[in-house]
């Protein structure tokens, strides 16, 4: 790539650059196609007809383009809303560092893991900047985006989320809750005896509850490690909604009784609330079995959730090399958020064919700023959401509707 090249990329425009940036990506994975199927030609006992005949997959193209305008869409987000990220010129005329320089900096020390002072001679970007641009673009994304994913369900959702959970044996079922450890390498030594639990290293929670696409609806995270699952749901506002009101109501009928509140898949520690479907352990009976392991199968979304998030951002996975605890709690949200935009990239809809006939045709779920309800009504909710007695009813008439499905198939 000549010289002469590389200075008009950076005198284009912005809508120039982003064609020659999604040109070049979709003409790399054009390429990195060819090759793979060349060499899986050579290796295959199945050459085809010709040998040595690529064959280029099509809708890699089409997927490449997806994430390459996602980028974008990015890029020019947090442009417009930092000026940190504006290409300028210094007072000798010389062009400093692209947007695109900062953004890609940052984006392979979230998704590697990477250390900021090895970028520099990738991206040519000094280890202060690649930094600064990190603690900036979190910021960016966590400002930007927060309202559009990491919303609370709207109509639509509710009504995809509960027509799920009624195909796989679980009606009302709004997802999976459970709580992850995030290493702090950097924790100050006066406070590795309030963050130091059962890893006994110093760590962070972060709390999520999940849907079976993957989709995090509820993230709640800062929590010191020393605490347990129900300590952190007594300070999460996992039910601030539920108990105030706010919430979208949700009827539903399970072997011939109405309930009114959605609930979670949990793990054992969790309390006994109606808003808490455990599993059975040691079943006995061939009615509880099924139930235990429809449970326990369904409850594997928030694990694979947190496999997943891992994977991608890879520095979710290492030690938090950070002091500041906002700049992890940026680094953490900003992460969830670009992870709940893959998964609105990736879902098809067309794979899901439900009816929908019973929910409100609204799209949106509107927040009522009038004043909360009555302290009567807001403590009637409140031990709803805690009845042990609804809870015990809930997990019979469960049991007896999977007992059903199993023995209809």
């Amino acid at each position: 790539m000549s010289r002469n090249y590389i200075r008009n990329l950076f005198l284009m425009d912005d809508n120039s650059k982003n064609q020659v940036a999604a040109a070049m990506l979709a003409t790399m994975a054009c390429e990195e196609e060819q090759e793979e199927a060349v060499r899986r030609n050579k290796t295959s006992r199945h050459r085809g007809s010709i040998s040595g005949h690529a064959v280029i997959q099509r809708h890699r193209v089409q997927e490449v383009s997806n994430e390459s305008s996602s980028l974008f869409r990015i890029q020019s987000a947090v442009e417009a809303y930092n000026p940190y990220f504006v290409q300028k010129r210094d007072a000798a005329g010389v062009v400093g560092l692209s947007s695109i320089q900062k953004i890609t900096a940052v984006l392979r020390m979230l998704t590697y893991g990477v250390l900021a002072d090895s970028v520099e001679d990738y991206i040519r970007i000094g280890e202060s900047t690649a930094i600064e641009s990190l603690k900036r673009f979190v910021k960016a994304i966590v400002a930007i985006f927060s309202d559009e994913y990491l919303r609370s369900p709207n109509n639509n959702d509710i009504a995809r989320l509960l027509a799920i959970g009624e195909s796989r044996g679980f009606p009302s079922m709004s997802g999976s809750v459970d709580c992850m450890h995030w290493k702090w390498k950097n924790c100050p030594i006066a406070w590795h005896g309030m963050y130091s639990g059962h890893i006994h290293e110093p760590t962070i929670i972060l709390k999520v509850v999940t849907s079976y696409d993957l989709w995090i609806w509820h993230a709640f995270f800062g929590l010191p490690g020393s605490l347990n699952d129900i300590n952190v749901l007594e300070r999460s506002t996992i039910f601030n909604e539920l108990a105030e009101g706010r919430a979208p109501s949700v009827n539903y009928s399970v072997n011939g009784h109405e309930y009114t509140m959605g609930y979670h898949l949990a793990d054992g520690i969790y309390l006994s609330w109606s808003t808490f479907v455990k599993t059975i352990p040691c079943p006995q009976g061939n009615k509880k079995k099924p139930f235990a392991a429809a449970q326990e199968s369904a409850r594997k979304d928030v694990e694979r959730e947190f496999g997943v998030l891992q994977a991608r951002f890879a520095i979710v996975r290492g030690p938090a090399r950070f002091w500041d605890q906002k700049v992890l709690k940026n680094i953490m949200t900003a992460c969830i958020i670009m992870h709940n935009m893959i998964v609105e990239d990736e879902r098809d809809a067309s794979q899901i064919d439900f009816i929908y006939d019973a929910i409100d045709e609204s799209s949106t779920t509107s927040i009522s700023h009038e004043h909360t309800p009555e302290l009567a009504q807001f403590m009637q909710t409140h031990y709803d959401i805690r009845n042990k007695n609804s809870l015990c009813q809930l997990e019979s008439d469960l049991v007896e509707h999977l007992w059903q499905l199993h023995e209809g198939q």
